[in-house]
């Protein structure tokens, strides 16, 4: 996408058109990876076709960031240098807001896939968003995330974000609920190669993350923390690439 005209950005999103917000809301969203037979696969869930937006599209769980979020104990905390990146780029990110941003990730794992990132343990709180968790016994942990890339809307969407996307290795998943999240945002949660999700229903912008994802794991196969992070955003006219 980078360099494209917004004309062009509009003819590949024409499914998300419409009057919205002049401000994008910050969200986040969490590309999980399991090695498998010597591939790399992600995990991906179809939205209801009712959804107002992109729906019926391919996409990683994700959603709006909570500022309550930012108060939730954890095993871990994000690496520096990864959050560093949450609080890089344009606007003024607080470590606070960094820090919610990345549990906002875990949340909606959780919520829409039922996989719950963490360590083992006795874990308690009282916001009812956590509740799963204290329940399993899992402590949201943030150590093992990596930032990938940031992409925020361009104007003229039914919906606005500002969007992290986040990326943690499947062993990171303390509890696999079988039946899935307690939303069910997320219909045919599958597994795929990266090569193979490029090609399902995806939004534009989440085919262009996996192609950075896919050389990503060719420069560092393990993902270890500080690497670069595209940020992607319309100035102008046009979709610009910009390392953070």
């Amino acid at each position: 996408m980078e360099g494209m005209k917004k004309s062009e950005v509009d003819r590949l999103e024409a499914h998300a058109l419409g009057a919205g917000p002049a401000r994008p809301r910050d969200a986040a969203t969490l590309i999980l990876l399991d090695r498998h037979g010597g591939e790399v696969r992600v995990l991906i869930g179809r939205r209801h076709a009712g959804h107002a937006f992109m729906p019926g599209k391919f996409v990683f769980p994700g959603g709006r960031t909570d500022p309550a979020d930012s108060r939730i104990p954890v095993a871990t905390p994000l690496h520096p240098s990864e959050e560093a990146k949450l609080t890089a780029g344009v606007g003024r990110t607080s470590l606070a807001r960094a820090r919610a941003i990345a549990m906002s990730a875990i949340r909606e794992t959780y919520e829409e896939a039922g996989l719950l990132i963490g360590e083992m343990g006795a874990f308690a709180t009282a916001n009812p968003d956590w509740q799963g968790f204290a329940e399993h016994g899992v402590r949201p942990a943030l150590g093992g995330l990596r930032v990938i890339a940031r992409a925020i809307t361009p104007p003229g969407r039914v919906r606005r974000f500002d969007t992290r996307f986040l990326s943690a290795w499947r062993s990171a998943v303390a509890v696999e609920l079988p039946a899935g999240g307690p939303t069910n945002e997320l219909e045919e949660l599958i597994w795929l190669p990266i090569a193979d999700a490029k090609q399902a229903d995806v939004p534009a912008i989440t085919k262009t993350i996996l192609g950075e994802l896919e050389q990503l794991l060719v420069d560092d196969p393990t993902l270890a923390p500080g690497g670069p992070t595209p940020f992607y955003r319309m100035i102008g006219k046009r979709f610009v690439r910009e390392i953070l």
